[in-house]
């Protein structure tokens, strides 16, 4: 079979560093393995453009592998020139780069490696509310030019103690959050989802669901956003959105940038709306130049922590994304049935609720991982 592999150029950091797996250097450690069963691997990181290397390769490719870090767009487009296409692949979490319905039309398998990415982008999200919280990063650059001026910095620096701070989805990334976030004796722990979490989980955490997400908004000094993109939730972080949130609260954003339009988290975040906007997702991936989240700043001159898409690509996730790409390739070449929580469509129909229609059988499977370790 052909396999495609879109990945981005490690360049020197790739060569030096073998654990880089999600590089076209290093090919997620599969390459002699698939060589050695007889497949053809290429692989490209240009994606862009009807000249790319993906478009002149998907026509005749069996299967595609991407990552959310540097998606292949499988568009219905592209899904029109690809005849022997048969299995997507996301080696990581997250396959909004797939068109699922032209994919399902298509009886294409779409699946990704469920839970790879969890534990690392809880702890970027950690990381990132304690950085703007706190005002790290203006006084860390305050430093590095040269300058020493305390109140400068202090003046937008609090505690996250007796703080209110929630997730916008609570499924296994937006759980493991609160679940960190716990010690630090915050004010309230919320979260707003389509379905409650056990009571088991919810009173591990101390945690509270609150049903309106006007409510949810409003209440909250620190919002973290955990919801999966599609066509209901692209673009849902709109003017309107970002005005029922209380005045200066601290939005981060690990999820998807498409969930968020650009320009009006600019807005709200030079107006004094939000204190502060971080994360590492954006639209599209890379994002170009002039893309407004790379300037943006709030009247202090701080409040900008965004980061290139990284946190779900930590070394330790990319062992674990790339085994579980392994993992989905060889039951597809032995024919036999995958883990259901790993997959997004197949044989026409959707498997999970996260992207469409419910599946009850996967979505059980999912829901047995929804908050314990296997995620």
């Amino acid at each position: 079979m052909k396999i495609l592999l879109v990945l981005y150029d490690g360049g020197k950091s790739a060569e030096e560093e073998p654990r880089l797996l999600g590089t076209t250097e290093n090919k997620l450690g599969i390459s002699k393995w698939l060589a050695d069963q007889g497949h053809e691997l290429v692989t490209t990181s240009d994606k862009e453009g009807s000249g790319s290397e993906f478009r002149k390769h998907i026509v005749d490719a069996d299967i595609l592998i991407t990552t959310p870090f540097h998606p292949g767009y499988l568009t219905r487009e592209v899904m029109d020139t690809a005849k022997q296409l048969k299995l997507a692949v996301t080696a990581g979490v997250g396959s909004d780069h797939i068109d699922l319905d032209a994919a399902n039309e298509r009886k294409i398998t779409v699946a990704e490696v469920t839970g790879s990415n969890v534990v690392s982008v809880a702890e970027h999200v950690v990381m990132t509310i304690l950085s703007a919280v706190r005002n790290f990063i203006p006084a860390h650059e305050q430093v590095m030019n040269g300058g020493w001026d305390v109140a400068a910095i202090a003046r937008n620096a609090f505690d996250l103690e007796g703080k209110v701070v929630g997730t916008l989805g609570c499924g296994r990334i937006g759980y493991r959050v609160l679940q960190r976030l716990k010690p630090f004796d915050c004010a309230e722990l919320l979260y707003y989802d389509y379905a409650p979490l056990p009571k088991e989980a919810s009173d591990a955490v101390g945690c509270k669901r609150v049903e309106d997400r006007d409510e949810f908004l409003k209440r909250c000094d620190v919002i973290t956003v955990n919801t999966p993109l599609h066509a209901e939730t692209k673009g849902m972080i709109n003017k309107e959105f970002l005005s029922k949130l209380k005045k200066g609260c601290f939005l981060i954003n690990t999820a998807r940038g498409a969930l968020a339009v650009a320009e009006d988290v600019a807005e709200a975040l030079e107006s004094g709306q939000i204190n502060f906007y971080g994360g590492d997702v954006w639209y599209p991936q890379p994002a170009p130049g002039d893309h407004p989240w790379r300037s943006m700043r709030n009247h202090l001159k701080g409040g900008n922590g965004m980061t290139p898409h990284y946190s779900g690509t930590t070394l330790d996730a990319q062992r674990r994304y790339a085994e579980g790409t392994q993992e989905i390739l060889k039951r597809f070449f032995n024919g036999e049935k995958q883990e259901p929580a790993n997959l997004i469509v197949e044989n026409g129909e959707y498997a999970t609720k996260a992207y469409g229609q419910r599946n009850t059988k996967t979505e059980e499977a999912k829901e047995q991982v929804r908050t314990d370790g296997n995620a």
